[in-house]
């Protein structure tokens, strides 16, 4: 083999990276001094996935190795997030007829082309040249092996940046370099190669660390000349290095060996001869354990497959406007180095194509979905080839091309951009608000309005249709009023524990105290009439003393029942996070849901009770008979609360509270008119008709 040193039935070769080779399986006494084609795909990956480019196509030979080479490579690719567009595999041919089947698969819509053109592949450079760097501007080309350019293509083409190269490490041996330039070539005159190679360093171009001052004349023919090479632009001298470090292999291993089979140090002797004769084999441990500092200084091991720990350079080949060039050290990747480390690039030092409107330039099938988006994937296409839809309600992305969207916490929603989360909105019915300025408004206007009834009624109280119908029971009644119209502001406001339990238990209470006295007054109605008649029993039930006794009875009755509710379960703040979107409505929850319609199936069983009484004796003779206003105030009190039942269902928020204080204020408003406003009416402006004759006519 061209490329090893064959040591003791051991092979150390310097520039084969072939994956194969590190099965050590099928090669165990295998060793190199390059990493392996497995770390080279995995660097490519890598730059890839840095740069953002996941649309990619391959070109290759026909053969085994790089069949399972672009296996690989595609593997890696689309494990970084990309796909390959095309893998153009060709035949060795002539290389014209190569060349148009390569233009061909470059122009198809793919713009980051990976050459895997190994050392099988021997056409004239000035074609590669010519079809990889001077016919595609606007394209990357990442090449597995270095290519070295002529002079005389530079000055006849205009070459563009666009070419990585994945290089094996390499460092700079000055003491090689200072050998090279003192060196006598009177051993290279026989060589014709050696001896151009040799003449190459006097190449103007050289950089000043390499070229020699030569005087040529003595050593080569004007025809010679033109034969120059550019190796002086290969940085570190190609392969030099890692021959380097093979012979440094070599030579720490026999060194541990013999130590070992010498057992006492270095010296050599007879022993040490028989042996390396006799135990060839003994090489292979040594190599296989190897760790030792080669002459520049640097930790060298054989890994596990017997590949010397080194990593890959990434080197962007530049073109000067000068007409020059050179290759620049873009960056490194290292598999043996820690997490994080592994892989540097600097941007800066990179130079890009002209054309290239964005640099980094941005090689994708499609646009990148921007936050606020999600990748949605069209069937029959790649997954690199993509349409952005939004995030849903609730979701967001704060990433260029998520896959999914990620759902808010249950206190957050999306904003208007859907990038981000941000609080929700709390809301509650508040006293800023309009229509809680309203509401307010109208709760203290009945109020007042009740409290000056009240204050008619206590002026005119030894009237005649004030006295009638018992006038303590009004006076009951008038106040439970003022304390249901009080009652509805505090519904209004942040709701907390002590509103939440004061609420409902005050609205069942003072509810049911305004209504045992319609129950009583009822009574009272139809007691009276049927006092009146000779003979009657119920005239001992005519006192303010039963009807009082109904009032608290009946009273206590939901007394009972909202104690019973706060002992077991009571009303509580509760945080409803799924009324309405984007929204945290602060609400009080029942608590027990049978306590809430227990009390308020009391009171729908009170007004039951006064309206069918009440309409029972609607038609009883007496002119100051209240059955009738009672019975359209039921008919109103019963109205709202059923039509309240739909209405409060069908609304969210706020707007379910406002409901509630509604029909709050329009029952208890509706008792107040059905039943006072027309004695009031007498009182103030007929008070010709406010005396006994007038009442007691039929």
């Amino acid at each position: 083999m061209g490329n090893v040193f064959i040591i003791f039935s051991q092979q150390i070769s310097y520039t084969s990276q072939n994956l194969y080779m590190s099965d050590i399986k099928s090669f165990p006494y295998f060793y190199r001094t390059v990493p392996n084609e497995l770390h080279l795909w995995a660097g490519i990956g890598k730059l890839l996935k840095h740069f953002g480019w996941n649309w990619v196509g391959i070109i290759s030979m026909d053969n085994d190795r790089s069949v399972r080479a672009v296996q690989i490579l595609t593997e890696v690719i689309e494990q970084n997030g990309g796909c390959v567009a095309f893998h153009k595999i060709f035949r060795q041919q002539s290389s014209s007829e190569f060349f148009n089947q390569v233009a061909e698969v470059i122009d198809e819509p793919s713009y980051v082309n990976i050459l895997y053109l190994n050392e099988n592949f021997a056409f004239k450079e000035e074609e590669v040249l010519r079809h990889c760097f001077l016919l595609y501007p606007g394209k990357v080309f990442i090449a597995i092996e270095r290519m070295e350019i002529n002079q005389k293509l530079i000055l006849r083409y205009d070459m563009v940046n666009n070419t990585f190269m994945f290089t094996a490490h390499r460092s700079d041996m000055q003491n090689f370099i200072k050998y090279i330039r003192e060196m006598k070539p009177v051993s290279l005159l026989d060589n014709s190669y050696g001896l151009k190679w040799w003449l190459g360093l006097c190449d103007g171009q050289c950089p000043q660390n390499i070229k020699r001052q030569c005087n040529l004349t003595n050593v080569y023919t004007p025809r010679e000349k033109d034969h120059f090479g550019s190796h002086c632009h290969t940085t570190h001298f190609g392969n030099s290095y890692s021959v380097y470090n093979a012979v440094y292999a070599v030579a720490h291993a026999l060194h541990d060996m013999i130590i070992s089979g010498s057992r006492n140090g270095t010296t050599w002797t007879r022993e040490n001869m028989e042996f390396l004769n006799y135990l060839p084999w003994k090489l292979h441990r040594y190599l296989r354990n190897l760790h030792f500092k080669n002459g520049l200084g640097e930790e060298m091991y054989m890994d596990e497959n017997g590949d010397l720990a080194i990593g890959y350079d990434i080197i962007n080949l530049i073109f000067m406007p000068d007409k020059t060039w050179k290759y620049e050290i873009v960056g490194h990747y290292n598999p043996h180095a820690p997490p994080g480390q592994d892989f540097i690039i600097d941007e800066k030092a990179i130079v890009w194509e002209s054309s290239f409107t964005q640099t980094p330039p941005q090689f994708k099938c499609c646009s990148s979905c921007h936050p606020g988006y999600r990748k949605l994937l069209v069937t029959g296409l790649p997954i690199c080839c993509y349409d952005c839809t939004p995030c849903a309600e609730g979701e967001f992305s704060n990433q260029t091309d998520m896959d999914s969207c990620t759902t808010c916490p249950e206190d957050q929603w999306t904003n208007k951009k859907r990038d981000a989360c941000i609080p929700k909105v709390i809301i509650f019915l508040s006293y800023e608000e309009p229509i809680g300025i309203a509401l307010i408004l109208i709760s203290i206007f009945f109020f007042l309005i009740t409290a000056t009834i009240l204050g008619i009624f206590i002026y005119y109280r030894d009237t005649p249709i004030v006295r009638a119908n018992n006038r303590d029971l009004s006076y009951i009644l008038l106040i439970s009023l003022m304390l249901c119209f009080l009652c509805s502001l505090m519904f209004i406001g942040q709701p907390n524990e002590a509103s939440c339990i004061l609420r409902h238990t005050t609205f069942g209470n003072t509810f049911s105290i305004a209504l045992s006295s319609i129950l009583a007054k009822t009574i009272t109605v139809v007691t009276a009439f049927q006092a009146t008649k000779p003979g009657s029993k119920l005239r001992k039930w005519m006192g303010s003393r039963v009807s009082n006794s109904i009032v608290l009875s009946c009273s206590l009755i939901q007394t009972v029942l909202c104690l019973a509710w706060l002992f077991t379960a009571p009303p509580f703040p509760y945080l409803n996070m799924r009324s309405e979107i984007g929204t945290i409505l602060i609400e009080c929850n029942e608590g027990s849901v049978i306590a809430f319609y227990c009390v308020l199936g009391y009171l729908g069983f009170l007004a039951g009770v006064s309206f069918i009484i009440a309409f029972l004796a609607r038609n009883l003779p007496d002119s100051f008979n209240e059955a009738k206003y009672i019975t359209f105030s039921m008919l109103v009190f019963c109205s709202v609360w059923i039509s309240f039942i739909p209405t409060y269902l069908s609304t969210k928020g706020k707007y379910m509270v406002a409901v509630e204080i509604f029909a709050i204020l329009a029952s208890s408003a509706g008792l107040l008119g059905c039943i006072f406003f027309p004695k009031c009416y007498i009182i103030l402006l007929r008070p010709e008709r406010n005396n006994k004759k007038y009442l007691s006519k039929t």
